[in-house]
């Protein structure tokens, strides 16, 4: 299958998803997230890697929080900078790489990534995780949430097993916490088997 959530996809493609609604863009934060933020993790300056049309970024500035969002899709920032606008909310969205966050000049405290990670492909997987390192202070938090192996069907992106996911973060991570969860899409009331995971910058 290819497709706009296939991780062989190149990156013009998923700007395309964006004439229309993709199935990820739910309109609101995820709820995991939600609940992640209402239990109080969320720390510092806030980036939304991969942000899409701009909710979790939005979420953490409606929480007082300084937030920043990148993605390389155009028309997903558009999107977002006009919601920010709509909201009152003073948010920055950046079209950007995400395997290039030290080249933005700053660092950040916490990173959130929903549906990122998982369209990666080995190669860029290692340089997204490198660039997360440059760009997050020790002591910072990357929090992502990601298809699992409990997904069915072979629609979308690569399922994460509990190993890839600790693999990925040996190195100068420390996971805090690997979870269960729901990814919501629209083509799916029940949403999408999910890890949530909370991996510290050491």
């Amino acid at each position: 299958m290819t497709g706009p959530l296939d991780p062989r996809t190149p990156p013009a493609s998923f700007d395309a998803a964006y004439e229309g609604t993709p199935p990820w863009d739910i309109g609101r934060p995820q709820p995991a997230f939600e609940r992640l933020a209402e239990a109080g993790g969320l720390r510092g300056t806030v980036l939304d890697a991969g942000c899409g049309t701009g909710e979790h970024a939005l979420m953490a500035a409606t929480l007082g929080f300084e937030a920043v969002g990148v993605d390389e899709s155009p028309r997903a920032i558009e999107r977002a900078n006009r919601k920010a606008v709509e909201r009152g909310l003073d948010v920055e969205f950046v079209v950007w790489d995400a395997r290039d966050l030290p080249a933005l000049g700053r660092t950040f405290d916490t990173v959130l990534d929903c549906g990122l990670f998982h369209v990666l492909s080995d190669d860029d997987r290692g340089r997204y995780v490198e660039s997360l390192h440059g760009a997050i202070g020790a002591g910072g938090r990357f929090v992502m949430l990601e298809f699992s192996d409990l997904a069915l069907g072979n629609y979308g992106p690569r399922r994460l097993t509990e190993d890839e996911i600790r693999s990925s973060f040996a190195d100068g991570w420390r996971v805090e916490s690997l979870e269960r969860t729901t990814l919501d899409v629209l083509i799916r009331p029940d949403g999408i088997p999910a890890w949530l995971a909370v991996i510290e910058r050491t």
